[in-house]
């Protein structure tokens, strides 16, 4: 092995063998139990960030902990072809270099351009991956648009047709204007912003003799002025004295002059601004729910580019064209943009006396996460998904047990979410994508579900003078990969894959798409998956939830707020120019680029230095607690880049003193050295403790014993106990102790193979002295042996250590040279820890430095000048007195104390003085007044110790 340990020299060369060597597929040993993984497909959009990076380590670490059991293993690898994000970015990038929006193109052409994108995104990806170290069966990678992928689609949404659970409405949606597409409920992000509420009012017209002349408007605060095109009543609460005198009268809309019905719903809040609102259906979704309620006209002023309409949509309250009004639209404002077209109403209501006052505040405005663009709620046409069956499944799939989540405090979120399920809007307003399986003709209206227009016009009989038009839209993107479990193993044919594989063992996620992905994945499994009983089938028998992956001050890590690392980056390094170049390429928001420049100069000013896949791995490991929020410190990563390297350097001492030895097998017995069979018992402790915490996704209890094991024990203590032996004992003693040291380090290396497969492969290979396609991914996971422990012997050299550790640090306190002889006493000591002291006295004195070891009875002098400390029970005393070099310790004590004097007086001055006991902070005189107290106790210590070296002195002479 080389002196010095360079990640880069290992890491690539051994991935590239084992991915030719096949040894990521399953064994096909169906006598053996199956163990599968579904890979949750990232996007390919782009770089894999940090979240990805994260999951996919503690993925490997299971598959391969797995695959060294010797199981039928499976980690199924794929990408998600992310509709709306793809699409994104290809039509940004088609307008930077051609200065064309996809509509330049025929949707064919456009899709043409996307395909050549993915080619090139999608080698990124997986060169990620690789580098990553993620032993997947890329011989089976997917991507959703594979036409495999497209005919389990396609079948998923004919089957669900047929059975009545998709249907077409016109609703209300979340709406994209930049995208132009509707887009989920959860990809809106709504952020408090300061802004405006206009009080407007609304005359009333009166028809009842009783009404109060009083009041002869209506006042309604607004946030959204421009939706007064589209109000369709006042709303009061029936509970309201002061207004519900009013209810079943009628207003007249301002700007629009439109009489609109005053009535009564508990929608209206008492308490909240004038206590009246204006009803606009088509464009506020607790107003739509109003308008349902009330049987209310819905009318549509926008278009999808967020423009005023040049003529009003109006529908009834179930969504049907109507002409029964004849409402308008005023002719300057027309076409506008809504902001601009706010600004024009408020003027005119200004003008016309209906503004009753303008006032500030906070307004919660929904964004669209993906474009940036402010949702505006508008009536479409859409696909939906009946949830609420398919959700009841799900739910008691997860009270039966038959799916656990780790933590299990994610399933009250689950249940939280699936027990208030709407129905799921499916379609989207994309090009890119599952173009919908749906034709309509144009004569009749018609509508076909099915694979190809051939078929349809076969099975429906449709004629040739027909002409058939497919649905334009496509499915949301969530639901291919809601079919991913059983889609990428072939379903819907019944394949061995299918059977073998299916359900999966553990899925790995975020808790941020349980939502998302988790819970719209098992209701669409359980009702297309069924089992030889024909019972549902869940996706998975587990559900390991991870902790969301934070800067370091802990803000999420998003390309906007340029706080993004690439993972390859940590392992390979990168210059500062290179990662500002990274951080601001294909910006969906250009204005942050100053920003993101200066943060990134700020935390990274000399670019990041490489670390390699191993050391990032440990540390994701070792991050992987059960908490909702996981700060990344990079100073851990350089930590656990050093425990490579000592990892290495150990390997190294190893194999130089064990070179041309004849390993052979040895059992512990009596005769074994005490250091010896400590050693084993303790590795033997940590495999149970080890493989109790993969077993229970506890990754980072496991990195934290590997950690201690590795670098506190056997680096720490057995290697320097191994240097003894090889020095002072016997040869019989040095062979086992080589045999042992081989044997441990190959159990270790092992055992860290999961977390760090680099490092440990690259080891074992040199430690078996193998240069063949052999790799210790496929050799045994380590168990634990019960007949290998004894807990007196781990206490007892948990003893020794102590004592050790309590001579070290005399040495240091006293200056002492770490190679000075010192004696050390042992009195009150029990008869097990003598003879453990007895039995080791050799080997102690070697290791610590030692002129003597004497165990003393009760009475022993007292008046010795000593330093004493009580381990475990017993006393064990250093006489200083008996120490050489008297002399010159004198000097060092009256240097000492010399120091400390001087130190007392300036303090006590200073504590004394008038000014800082009246001007200074009370917590910093009472600090300097304890470290006076201290100071003084340390100064009589000292000067005790120096009469002790005085009557030392006169008795020598």
């Amino acid at each position: 092995m080389e002196k010095i340990y360079n990640p880069k020299d290992i890491e690539e060369r051994l991935y590239n063998s084992w991915e030719k060597s096949g040894c990521f597929q399953p064994n096909n040993n169906l006598n053996k139990k199956s163990f599968c993984i579904m890979m949750p497909p990232p996007n390919i959009t782009g770089n894999l960030h940090m979240g990805h990076a994260f999951q996919q380590t503690i993925m490997d670490i299971l598959i391969r902990y797995h695959r060294m059991q010797g199981d039928n293993t499976l980690w199924q690898v794929g990408t998600d072809h992310a509709g709306i994000a793809t699409q994104i970015l290809v039509e940004r990038q088609i307008y930077s270099k051609e200065k064309k929006t996809k509509k330049d193109y025929t949707r064919n052409k456009f899709i043409e351009k996307i395909w050549l994108w993915k080619k090139k995104s999608h080698d990124i990806v997986t060169k990620q991956m690789r580098r990553l170290g993620n032993s997947v069966d890329w011989d089976r990678e997917k991507f959703t648009l594979d036409p495999d992928i497209c005919k389990s689609v396609q079948e998923a949404f004919i089957i669900l047709y047929q059975d009545k659970l998709i249907y077409r409405r016109k609703r209300l949606v979340h709406w994209d204007s930049i995208l132009e597409t509707v887009i989920s409920d959860l990809e809106v992000d709504h952020r408090l912003t300061p802004g405006k509420k206009w009080f407007i009012r609304y005359p009333i017209i009166k028809n009842k003799q009783f009404l109060s002349n009083e009041i002869k408007y209506l006042i309604v605060a607004t946030t959204r002025p421009e939706t007064i095109l589209g109000d369709v009543a006042l709303a009061v609460n029936p509970k309201d004295s002061k207004y519900n005198q009013f209810i079943g009268q009628f207003v007249m809309c301002p700007i629009v002059n439109r009489i609109i019905p005053i009535i009564g719903d508990e929608h209206a809040d008492l308490k909240k601004d004038t206590g009246c609102v204006k009803i606009t259906p088509a464009h506020n979704f607790d107003d739509y729910k109003v308008g349902l309620r009330h049987k209310l006209p819905i009318i549509n002023i926008l278009n999808f580019n967020g423009t005023i309409k040049q003529q009003l949509e109006i529908y009834d309250y179930k969504g049907r064209e109507s002409d029964i009004y004849s409402f308008f639209i005023p002719d300057y404002l027309k076409n506008l943009d809504v902001l601009i077209a706010r600004k024009k109403i408020v003027s005119e209501v200004e003008k016309l006396g209906f503004l009753e006052k303008v006032q500030k505040c906070d307004i919660l405005i929904p964004y669209s996460e993906r474009s940036g663009a402010i949702i505006e709620p508008i009536l479409t046409n859409q696909w939906y998904l009946k949830t609420y069956d398919l959700a009841k499944l799900a739910i008691n799939a997860v009270k039966e047990k038959k799916i656990q989540f780790f933590p299990s405090q994610y399933e009250s979120m689950y249940f939280s979410w699936m027990n208030n399920i709407e129905d799921w809007c499916i379609s989207r307003q994309l090009w890119w994508g599952h173009r919908i399986p749906v034709w309509y003709d144009n004569k009749n209206n018609e509508v076909y579900v099915g694979r190809n227009e051939k078929e349809i016009r076969q099975k429906y009989n449709v004629q040739n003078d027909i002409k058939l038009v497919q649905d334009n839209d496509v499915l949301d993107t969530w639901f291919s990969s809601s079919l991913w479990t059983f889609s990428t193993l072939g379903w819907p044919k019944k394949t061995d894959y299918l059977k073998v594989f299916h359900p999966t063992n553990v899925l790995i996620s975020g808790f941020d798409i349980i939502f998302f992905w988790i819970a719209r994945m098992i209701m669409l499994t359980m009702y297309f998956i069924k089992d030889s009983q024909g019972n549902p089938q869940v996706p998975f028998k587990c559900v390991y939830i991870t902790g969301l992956i934070r800067d370091e001050q802990g803000n999420k890590m998003s390309k906007s707020k340029g706080n993004v690392i690439d993972p390859i980056d940590m392992i390979d390094g990168i210059s500062l120019d290179k990662l500002i170049q990274k951080r601001t390429k294909n910006l969906l928001q250009p204005h942050f680029l100053n920003k993101i420049q200066e943060r990134t100069i700020k935390q990274f000013p000399n670019g990041i230095e490489g670390a390699g896949t191993d050391a990032l791995r440990f540390t994701f490991a070792a991050l992987a607690s059960n908490t909702r929020d996981i700060q990344w410190d990079m100073n851990r990563l350089k930590g656990y880049r050093n425990f490579c390297n000592k990892l290495w350097n150990a390997s190294r001492f190893v194999l130089i003193n064990t070179k041309n030895h004849c390993f052979s097998n040895f059992t512990i017995d009596n005769k074994m050295l005490f250091v010896n069979k400590w050693i084993l018992i303790e590795c033997n402790k940590t495999i149970k403790l080890y493989r109790n915490a993969l077993d229970t996704y506890r990754f980072d209890i496991a990195a934290n014993l590997l950690y201690d094991f590795t670098w506190n024990i056997f680096c720490d203590w057995y290697l320097e106990f191994s240097k003894l032996i090889f020095k002072f004992y016997s040869e019989k003693d040095i062979y086992c102790t080589k045999n042992i040291l081989i044997y441990v380090l190959e159990l270790l290396l092992r055992l860290s193979h999961p977390i760090i497969p680099f490092i440990s492969e690259f080891i074992w290979k040199r430690l078996k002295d193998i240069n063949n396609e052999k790799t210790i991914m496929l050799q045994s996971f380590p168990k634990y042996n019960n007949k290998i422990f004894d807990e007196e012997v781990l206490l007892n050299m948990d003893w020794i250590k102590k004592i050790i550790i309590f001579l070290r640090n005399t040495r240091n306190k006293m200056n002492f040279s770490r190679t000075k002889l010192l004696p050390l006493l042992f009195v009150n000591i029990h008869p097990k820890k003598e003879k453990i002291i007895l039995e080791n006295i050799f080997f102690l004195k070697k290791i610590a430095f030692l002129d003597k070891i004497e165990i003393l009875s009760k009475n022993y002098n007292k008046s010795l000048l000593s330093i004493k400390k009580i381990i475990d029970g017993s006393e064990v005393i250093i006489p200083i007195s008996e120490i050489k070099d008297k002399k010159i310790d004198l000097e060092r004590l009256i240097k000492e104390i010399s120091k400390i004097k001087s130190q007392i007086f300036s303090l006590k001055e200073k504590v004394l003085n008038q000014k800082f006991l009246k001007f200074a902070p009370k917590n910093i005189i009472f600090r300097e007044q304890e470290r006076l107290t201290n100071l003084k106790k340390t100064y009589l210590k000292l000067c005790e110790q120096k009469k002790y070296f005085h009557k030392d002195f006169k008795k020598e002479k």
